[in-house]
């Protein structure tokens, strides 16, 4: 143990360092999107985390390649999920607290035009 480089030490605990915030801020986004419908929040939440992670993949790039890019696909997937968090919210003037209705499939009237969960039978 005593050949290890220091440096390659240190990387090693930045990466475990950044890693745990990685997964604290991972863990946060969905009550902050879904629990409390706060999109902006969200969005900076998965924003920050996009970021950590694409250092914390070049951190750990520098300590073993195969653990640098084994973090390549959950990159492309915090890419494509920042996108989303950031439409869903710009799309929806930033504010999803009033996007949710208590309506059951029963109460809804014909005028809907979304596909009802059970649709009508149709007799010929």
């Amino acid at each position: 143990m005593a050949s290890l480089n220091p440096q390659t030490v240190e990387l090693t605990k930045q990466g475990a360092t950044l890693y745990t915030i990685q997964l604290g801020l991972n863990l946060l986004w969905m009550p902050l999107f879904f629990g409390l419908k706060r999109p902006v929040e969200a969005t900076a939440d998965i924003v920050l985390l996009t970021g950590i992670t694409g250092y914390l993949t070049y951190i750990w790039g520098q300590v073993d390649i195969v653990a640098g890019w084994a973090l390549v696909p959950y990159l492309g997937w915090l890419g494509f999920a920042t996108y989303l968090s950031a439409g869903v919210g710009y799309l929806n003037d930033w504010n999803l607290a009033d996007k949710e209705r208590n309506t059951p499939p029963s109460a809804k009237s014909g005028e809907t035009k979304y596909v009802d969960e059970a649709p009508e039978k149709k007799s010929l």
